[in-house]
């Protein structure tokens, strides 16, 4: 039975990232067991495969300084798109429709280059597997059972192998269900909600601007990104979209055809980038909110989709799972370098899985975790209804927001990633970006 001193489940990209971070920053033996085909080609829109997934995802100011400090460069990603770089968010909107609340947020106010840059899912994951080979990648394997013991976890893999881990790390999103094998309950809450997902091409170029547009069944966001549709390659007027509507809308809008879809969309999101010219197939996900019990167990860590899954309502969930392993990487450098020098032996015997660790690990991450959860779930039941005095609330919410430089301050924090001030690492790492956004005029 080969023995590591990490096991991570789930090859997503936040399991390439940390079994990246761990095994190179951290130097610890790590093996990512992952159950999706990382030779599959052929795109599937209703599938979790992270190597043909076609959603993109903005990533935070934070998330992509923290990927340059693992050696992940998203610029390189230009490869992947005949050389253009994924666009940058600089300027976003948000409004809500039919009313005058309406806030607008330009990079420039806050001295910082960008709020984040939008990339596509499966090209940033391949990037980062193609970025490091200091691990061991099982793949296409699933895990049939996790047996915890004193000084170990024992995987057990549908070849009939086993596997021995000082610490077991859960990145498998939550579909495999070993966190509930483990004893750790999941609460569900859920939302009536569908998210449809698609790209648009509109008359206007989208300048690097993003849009959140509050509707009575959920929000609506547009984020730059240029596609290709029907052999029609954008040209710096590609958005890709997340309309948020109720179940039983959701079902008529996929039944409808290419103009009548872009019709109903029109007449929701407005002629801000003009007409919308064309749009692309449409995926779609049911939305809840499901949250861990706890994030720790014995010799257990879960992280990202794992620990909590989130609305996607201002973009927060994904990069909030990278911040996960952030710290997660961070915990285990600095705890077995600090075993190394107590020890004086370059072969420190470091235990990953050690109570003390993942105990540091689990309060670290308390702050950030609750108020970036209250945050998303609070704008979902806030802007997701047309009930009258949540209309006249929310509009007057949004009104003194746009007034008020501290709040935008503060959300301008918790969104680019730089709100979490739980280590003096971390504290070092954003002083720069702190500092920027304090000076907003």
């Amino acid at each position: 039975m080969k023995s590591v001193d990490v096991a991570i489940v789930g090859g997503g990209i936040v399991g390439t990232v940390l079994a990246k971070g761990l095994s190179e920053r951290a130097k610890l033996s790590v093996a990512l067991i992952d159950a999706a085909d990382p030779k599959a080609q052929e795109k599937d829109q209703h599938n979790f495969n992270p190597f043909t997934d076609t959603r993109v995802i903005a990533l935070a100011k934070r998330t992509i300084d923290e990927f340059a400090q693992l050696g992940i460069h998203v610029e390189a990603l230009a490869k992947h798109f005949q050389g253009e770089m994924p666009p940058l968010i600089k300027h976003i909107e948000v409004s809500d429709q039919g009313h005058v609340g309406l806030v607008e947020l330009n990079h420039s106010d806050y001295n910082i280059p960008a709020f984040g840059r939008v990339v596509s899912l499966s090209a940033l994951t391949r990037l980062v597997l193609d970025a490091s080979a200091d691990y061991t990648h099982i793949a296409p394997a699933s895990v049939n059972a996790v047996t915890q013991h004193q000084q170990h976890c024992e995987v057990h893999l549908d070849s009939g192998d086993s596997l021995s881990a000082k610490l077991l790390i859960l990145a498998d999103g939550g579909r495999s269900g070993l966190a509930q094998q483990l004893g750790i309950d999941k609460s569900v809450s859920e939302y009536n909600q569908t998210a449809l997902v698609f790209n648009v091409h509109t008359q206007l170029p989208h300048e690097n601007k993003a849009y959140e547009r509050f509707t009575a069944t959920g929000p609506l966001a547009f984020l730059p990104f240029d596609s290709e549709i029907n052999n029609e390659k954008a040209t710096g007027n590609g958005f890709s979209v997340v309309w948020t509507v109720e179940r039983e809308e959701a079902d008529l809008l996929k039944a409808l055809d290419a103009e009548a879809f872009i019709t109903k969309l029109q007449n929701a999101f407005g002629y801000r980038q003009g007409k919308i010219l064309r749009v692309s197939n449409i995926a779609s996900y049911p939305l809840a909110l499901t949250t861990a019990s706890q994030i720790t167990s014995h010799r257990t860590v879960l992280v990202g989709n794992a620990a909590q899954a989130l609305h996607p309502i201002a973009g927060q969930g994904f990069n909030l799972g990278l911040r996960d392993i952030s710290t997660l990487i961070d915990e285990l450098t600095t705890a077995r370098t600090e075993n190394i020098n107590a020890s004086n032996e370059k072969q420190d015997g470091f235990d990953a899985g050690a109570f003390n660790v993942i105990n540091t690990y689990k309060q670290r991450r308390k702050n950030d975790r609750v108020n970036t959860i209250t945050l998303t779930d609070t704008l979902v039941r806030t802007f997701s209804n047309g009930y009258l005095p949540a209309v006249v609330g929310r509009n007057l919410s949004l009104l003194a927001f746009a007034a008020t430089p501290m709040a935008k301050r503060a959300f301008v924090k918790q969104t680019t990633g730089y709100a979490d001030g739980s280590s003096a690492l971390r504290k070092a790492r954003a002083e720069n970006v702190e500092k920027a956004v304090d000076t907003c005029r």
